[in-house]
């Protein structure tokens, strides 16, 4: 018999913990950045996500420093806690290497995201609240629209990402899933093809996760979890018959 996930249950198996003050604040916290530092990390991971910075490439801190219009000291820290997660790698006197995409990599990353996000989703159910609730119904509506471009997608798949895993309200489940999902865009957008019908797909399945949350059903969050998890393990697998580098399918992206 399927347990319900309703609010008069969740003290129940997965009580809320006590609110964190650092989680509150926003997404690059719950990695233990704060302010300007957390700022830098969205800034530098989106630039790396959309191959603004070319894998393979090196880059200096004073670039960096140009491209977001930040200081030294937060870069640095991005830049340290991008490399810890696998993001960059950083070499003393020559710059950060961008490294490139790796299937190797990937797969196994991907054995770790199943689980972990499973587990935050159905966190998510016991935990989140109504305005967190409210957001993943405004998520869910743009989803179904359908009307992305590549990069838009992305800025929301990224935004559906961040409400879910902090609706978990618990800053390991955060600290856990923010290089995962992050290195797993990555690819994603290194490896597209026939972005509408991916997108499409993309937009389908992680709508799906959004509504079962909002539901209150924990059996259908995790198995939209692992639903999408399954399509990017499949996605992944296909660019060895693709080849890395094929040409993308879409319309000029804007």
């Amino acid at each position: 018999m399927r347990l319900q996930c309703g609010h008069a249950s969740a003290s129940a198996s997965h009580p809320r913990p006590p609110s964190n003050p650092v989680s509150a604040a926003g997404r690059g916290s719950a990695m233990m950045l704060q302010g300007k530092a957390a700022q830098a990390y969205d800034q530098i991971e989106r630039l790396i996500v959309l191959e603004e910075i070319a894998p393979g490439s090196l880059v200096s801190e004073a670039v960096l420093m140009e491209r977001t219009g930040l200081g030294r000291t937060p870069v640095r820290e991005a830049l340290q806690q991008l490399a810890r997660n696998r993001m960059v790698e950083i070499h003393p006197n020559k710059g950060v290497l961008v490294p490139p995409t790796s299937l190797e990599a990937q797969l196994r990353m991907l054995e770790l995201r199943r689980e972990l996000e499973a587990l935050s989703v159905r966190l998510a159910c016991d935990r989140a609240t109504a305005a967190e609730r409210d957001r993943m119904r405004t998520m869910i509506d743009l989803l179904d629209t359908g009307d992305f471009t590549l990069r838009s997608y992305l800025d929301s798949v990224t935004e559906v990402h961040h409400v879910l895993v902090a609706s978990s309200h618990n800053e390991y489940v955060e600290d856990a899933m923010a290089p995962l999902q992050g290195l797993s865009r990555r690819f994603w957008h290194a490896h597209v093809r026939d972005v509408d019908a991916e997108v499409h797909r993309g937009a389908r399945l992680h709508a799906a996760i959004l509504r079962a949350v909002v539901d209150d059903d924990p059996d259908a969050s995790s198995a939209a979890s692992r639903a999408l998890n399954d399509y990017l393990v499949e996605f992944s697998l296909a660019t060895i018959r693709s080849g890395s580098r094929a040409t993308r399918v879409s319309a000029p992206i804007s």
